[in-house]
């Protein structure tokens, strides 16, 4: 179970948190256990098994180098994204890996590196393995991981424990909107603060000099994205838009051609051009909805804000506590629920974390997030060729204007409203659970099928 700001908004690369970063992070847990078993010096060859999701887009999301660098001791957060095409590139010549950054060892990517396209794993459709052996080619050590979204990962055990059961303390220890909206009522305060409160208590140190380090990668993705015209990688060939999207809006600032949704559009479209690029970004909640939020913020910034530190660190604290409800009582990945899972949870973080900046109340907040996610709802996840590009890219543009839209609309009213977030969260993962999976990160349904890659 997540709690903290920082278990949603993470540093890390593109293009995808569930299929990059998440088995990364797996790769890395495999290594540590293999040290602290006093197994790494023994350990000869290592194999990777990748299933459902993860092998059948795992190519087009950079599973495999994600796994590779990560056995050889590479983080999400710390590696430098143009080191990642030159490492894989080695090992794939060389046949040969640095495991944890220490020992070498043979790796064959053509052998070791297996993808179970027909085979899903009971306990998760985004599920891996890794083992190791000796020198005699015996089995050492085998772990199976689950990526369950927004780089989150689960093993064997973790992801079989009862949901929910918690041993951490909090002030405002909540299960659900209403839970959380009654604290505010109780204490006078806002979401922001009881967040801040709890992650104080979580023992954060410099929570406000933290927020604002998120943001600022935040808007140094959006700049790279500004500035770098080309190509994408991959076999789509996509033309990058965002340079030339900036550059119409200079040329034409003194005009009645551009209002403030055109900038809008051009921080998503960069944000996840940049992604896409296998880029660093921030997890928000997950990389393929990477875009809506810093879009979102970036907007408000440049048009609206007074005190932008305050408004940061307010915005994103709001845009956490719902995402902590989605995590907990549904699904931010993907290959579980669809793409309502990432860019409709994205969607109603943005539209919350806009609310309150513009000075809602906590009711108002909670009508906003839940009007961005009950216009998400059922919304599917076909990535053409596996690519996180089309439709992908594009969606961050409509989820950052539908959350901007549901803040509008919230604030509009007293904060009385029918349908209550905590009901419209359980529907959307009763939605994703009741989709076909063929809608759900599979590239085996929808656009994926419908329209040629190539």
């Amino acid at each position: 179970m997540a709690h903290s700001i920082f278990d949603l908004f993470k540093i890390g690369i593109g293009p995808s948190s569930s299929h990059t970063v998440g088995p990364m992070i797996a790769a890395n847990r495999f290594i540590a256990t293999l040290k602290q078993q006093d197994m790494l010096i023994h350990t000869t060859r290592v194999r990777i098994d990748l299933y459902g999701s993860l092998a059948l887009t795992g190519r087009g999301h950079a599973t495999d180098s994600a796994c590779i660098l990560g056995l050889m001791g590479e983080t999400p957060s710390e590696i430098n994204p143009d080191n990642i095409t030159p490492y894989f590139e080695r090992v794939k010549a060389n046949s040969e890996l640095i495991l944890a950054g220490q020992r070498p060892i043979d790796f064959n990517i053509s052998n070791d590196l297996r993808f179970n396209f027909k085979q899903t794993l009971p306990q998760h459709a985004n599920g891996l393995q890794f083992c190791a052996y000796d020198q005699h080619h015996n089995v050492m050590l085998t772990r199976r991981y689950f990526s369950v979204g927004g780089g989150f990962v689960q093993d064997e055990t973790e992801i079989e424990q009862a949901q929910g059961q918690s041993i951490v303390k909090l002030p405002y220890a909540y299960n659900s909107a209403r839970e959380l909206l009654k604290y505010c009522q109780q204490d006078q305060k806002s979401i922001a603060q009881i967040t801040l409160d709890n992650e104080l208590e979580l023992g954060s140190h410099d929570i406000t000099a933290k927020l604002l380090n998120i943001w600022q990668v935040m808007a140094n993705c959006i700049e790279r994205g500004i500035k770098t015209p080309g190509i994408l990688p991959g076999s789509l060939k996509l033309k990058r838009r965002a340079y030339h999207m900036h550059q119409h809006l200079i040329d034409n600032a003194d005009s009645n051609k551009v209002d403030s949704i055109d900038w809008l559009n051009l921080f998503a479209m960069a944000t996840n051009e940049e992604n896409a690029a296998g880029s660093r970004v921030v997890t928000a909640p997950t990389n393929g909805a990477a875009g809506v939020i810093p879009a979102v913020l970036a907007w408000y910034l440049k048009f609206h804000s007074d005190d932008d530190e305050k408004a940061i660190v307010e915005f994103l604290a709001t845009a956490a506590a719902i995402g902590l409800l989605y995590h907990r009582n549904a699904s931010i990945s993907a290959a579980e629920v669809g793409c309502q899972g990432e860019i409709g949870v994205a969607c109603s973080m943005a539209a919350a974390g806009l609310a309150a900046v513009m000075g809602g109340t906590p009711l108002q907040v909670e009508n906003a997030a839940e009007i961005g996610m009950e216009h998400n709802l059922g919304l599917t996840c076909d990535p053409i060729d596996g690519l996180v590009q089309v439709p992908c890219i594009e969606r961050n543009t409509m989820g950052a204007l539908k959350a901007i839209n549901a803040s509008k609309l919230a604030l509009q009213n007293d904060g009385s409203h029918h349908v209550h977030l905590d009901d419209v969260i359980a529907t959307m993962h009763q939605t994703g659970l009741d989709m076909m999976s063929k809608y759900k990160e599979t590239s085996l349904g929808g656009l994926a099928i419908n329209v040629v890659a190539c």
